[in-house]
C-alpha cells in the first residue's frame, strides 16, 4: 500500500495530477450520469460531500440538482443515501421515512440507464421491507446489492468505492481476520491511482483499517485525506482515527484542532450557532483523549470547559451524545481522580438521554468506577444495577454490540468493588479478566478514540497491586499492542518491568513516557516519575513504597 500511495504522490508532484479547482475543495469525483449537463458538476460535488459524510450539505446539493433537472432520477438515489449512514447508528424513524420516500415514489423512479437504475435498486434494498426489519439485515441487503452492482460494472469507480464502504458497514466487529475490510481496501487500491483526489478512497481506507493490526497501512491515506477535502470538517478530523490507533498524539491534536475550528465556522456560516455542530463535539472527544496521553492536562481541562459551555447541539445524534458522556469521564479517570469521577453529572441535563442509553451508560460507568476506586462500594453497586438495567434494555432491543460494551463496564466496576473488599481479590481478577476478554473480542466503535478505561489495562493494574508484576507486564503489553502509547499503559508497564527485574525493559518504557510527555504540563506526575527512575538507581523495596 505504501508503494502505490507513494507513486500516487509522485505523480502529483510531477504534474500528472491536474491542479485543484475551487469546485474541488471537497475532493474530485466523476460520477457519470444521464442528467442534464448543467447539473453534472453540482451532482459530482454532492457525491463528494456524501463520501465525506457531510450528509446535510449533500442532501441540500442533491435536492438542488433534482430541482434543476426533475428528470435526473439518480438525484433521488443521492437523497436516499444521505439518510443511510453506513458507519453510524441506524437512521432515526424520521430519517428512515425521508430516505424511503426519496426512492419509493409514485410513479416509480425510472432512471435513463440500467446502471443508474442499479444504484437506485441498491439503496432500495436497504429501505424496503416492514419498519420492524432489523437494521443489520438492511445493511447486509445493501451490501449484497452493491456486490452485484460492482460485479456488473467492475470498471465503475463509484460502484467499487461505495461497495467498499458497504463491506465495512457489514463487517462483523468480532471478526479479527478483518476479511471484509481487507477486501474493501483491495477495491479502493484498484481505483486510487486513477482517482488521486477522490475523497471516498482515502476516507474509506482509514475506516476499513481503523484497527490495531492494519492501522499502519492506512497512515499515508490519513496524512492525505485532509488535503483532498479541505472544506470538510470531517475530513480534517478523520486522519486522527489512524493517528490515535498508532499513538501519534501530536498529529491527532493538530487534526482535531483544525476540525473543531472548521466545525465552529460551519456552525456560524449555516446558522447553527450559538448551538454547536455535532462535528465539533466529535473532535473535542479526540482532543481531550490525545491531550491526556501527552500530559497536557490544562489543555484537556480547557476541552472539558468548552464542552460544559455547550448547551445546544445540532443535529442531536450519537456523536454529540458520546462526547457529552465520555469527555468528563476521560478527564477524571485518566488522571485517577476517583472522587471527581464519582461526582460527574450528565450535561446537558435536558439532552434526550433516554434515546441514547448506551452513551448515558458511559457517564454512569465513570461515576461507578470512581466510587469503586474511592472505596464507596454501596454507591458503586447502585450504579452497577443501573448499568445492568441498560444492558438488558439494549439486548432486548437487539443491540448486542452496545449490550456487550455496557457489560464490560459493569464487570469492571464489580471487579474493583471486590478487589478492595477483604479476601475477594481472586474473584476480582476473574471478573476483570472476563471484562478484558469480552472487550477484546470486538472492535471499538468508530465514534470513539478509545475506551474510557481499557479493560485489559485495568486488569494489569490489579495484578500489579496484587504484587505480581510479571503477570501485570504481560497484560500491559497486550493493552499497549491494542492502544499504543497510552500514557497510563506505558507507566504501568514501566513499573511492572522494573519490579519484575527487567531493568532494560523498564528503562525503555520510561523513556517512552518521557517522549510522550515532552510538552507536558510542568510537574506532571508521569514525567517526574520517569525522570526520577531514569536518573537514579532504586531497589525493589524503594519502588514498592
Amino acid at each position: 500500500m505504501r508503494n502505490w500511495w507513494a507513486a500516487l504522490l509522485a505523480a502529483s508532484v510531477m504534474g500528472v495530477v491536474c491542479p485543484r479547482s475551487e469546485a474541488q475543495d471537497v475532493g474530485s469525483v466523476s460520477f457519470e450520469s444521464s442528467c442534464d449537463a448543467s447539473v453534472q458538476e453540482p451532482f459530482n460535488r454532492a457525491v463528494a460531500l456524501l463520501h465525506s459524510f457531510e450528509y446535510d450539505d449533500a442532501r441540500a446539493a442533491f435536492a438542488a440538482v433534482e430541482t434543476a433537472d426533475p428528470s435526473c432520477a439518480i438525484a433521488a438515489w443521492g437523497l436516499a443515501m444521505t439518510d443511510y449512514h453506513p458507519l453510524w447508528t441506524a437512521p432515526t424513524p424520521a430519517e428512515f421515512q425521508r430516505g424511503s420516500a426519496a426512492v419509493f415514489r409514485t410513479p416509480p423512479l425510472q432512471a435513463k440507464t440500467e446502471r443508474e437504475q442499479a444504484y437506485i435498486g441498491a439503496i432500495q434494498a436497504f429501505y424496503e421491507g416492514p419498519a420492524e426489519r432489523a437494521h443489520a439485515e438492511r445493511v447486509r441487503a445493501y451490501e449484497a446489492a452493491m456486490s452485484q452492482l460492482y460485479a456488473t460494472y467492475p470498471d465503475d469507480a463509484e460502484a467499487g468505492i461505495f461497495y467498499a464502504l458497504a463491506l465495512d458497514a457489514a463487517a462483523d466487529p468480532t471478526d479479527k481476520t478483518y476479511a471484509k475490510q481487507r477486501q474493501a481496501v483491495e477495491i479502493l487500491r484498484k481505483f486510487a491511482p486513477s482517482h488521486p483526489q477522490h475523497p471516498g478512497i482515502a476516507h474509506y481506507i482509514i475506516h476499513n483499517f481503523d484497527n490495531p493490526e492494519l492501522a499502519p497501512e492506512a497512515l499515508p491515506a490519513a496524512r492525505e485525506y485532509a488535503e483532498i477535502a479541505p472544506a470538510s470538517a470531517h475530513a480534517q478530523h478523520m486522519p486522527s482515527h489512524i493517528f490515535t490507533r498508532l499513538g501519534l498524539w501530536d498529529e491527532s491534536i493538530e487534526a482535531n484542532v483544525r476540525s473543531t475550528e472548521a466545525a465552529r465556522e460551519y456552525a456560524k456560516a449555516h446558522g447553527i450557532a450559538p448551538a454547536a455542530w455535532d462535528e465539533e463535539l466529535h473532535g473535542l472527544d479526540y482532543l481531550a483523549y490525545a491531550y491526556l496521553q501527552i500530559g497536557m492536562v490544562a489543555k484537556a481541562e480547557s476541552v472539558v470547559t468548552t464542552l460544559y459551555q455547550i448547551e445546544q447541539v445540532s443535529p442531536v445524534n450519537f456523536k454529540s451524545a458520546y462526547a457529552f458522556a465520555a469527555v468528563p469521564g476521560r478527564y477524571a479517570l485518566e488522571r485517577r481522580k476517583w472522587r471527581e469521577a464519582a461526582e460527574i453529572a450528565l450535561h446537558p441535563a435536558d439532552y434526550p438521554w433516554a434515546s441514547f442509553r448506551q452513551y448515558e451508560a458511559i457517564s454512569i460507568f465513570a461515576r461507578a468506577y470512581g466510587n469503586a476506586r474511592a472505596g464507596r462500594a454501596a454507591a458503586a453497586r447502585e450504579l452497577v444495577a443501573e448499568l445492568d438495567q441498560i444492558e438488558a434494555a439494549l439486548r432486548g432491543a437487539g443491540d448486542a454490540y452496545w449490550g456487550d460494551a455496557v457489560k464490560v463496564q459493569s464487570l469492571l466496576v464489580s471487579a474493583w468493588i471486590e478487589f478492595l473488599a477483604p479476601g475477594q481479590r481472586e474473584q476480582a481478577i476473574e471478573l476483570a479478566a472476563r471484562a478484558a476478554d469480552l472487550q477484546d473480542r470486538t472492535e471499538k466503535h468508530p465514534v470513539t478514540p478509545g475506551y474510557v478505561i481499557p479493560a485489559r489495562e485495568a486488569l494489569a493494574e490489579m495484578w500489579l497491586l496484587q504484587r505480581q508484576p510479571a503477570r501485570a507486564l504481560i497484560e500491559y503489553r497486550i493493552a499497549l499492542l491494542m492502544a499504543p502509547n497510552r500514557l497510563n499503559g506505558l507507566l504501568g508497564a514501566a513499573r511492572s518491568a522494573w519490579l519484575s527485574g527487567e531493568r532494560d525493559v523498564a528503562r525503555s518504557y520510561y523513556e517512552s513516557v518521557l517522549q510522550s510527555c515532552a510538552h507536558a504540563d510542568p510537574g506532571h506526575p508521569a514525567a517526574l516519575e520517569a525522570e526520577l527512575f531514569l536518573s537514579t538507581e532504586h531497589t525493589r523495596t524503594e519502588i514498592e513504597k
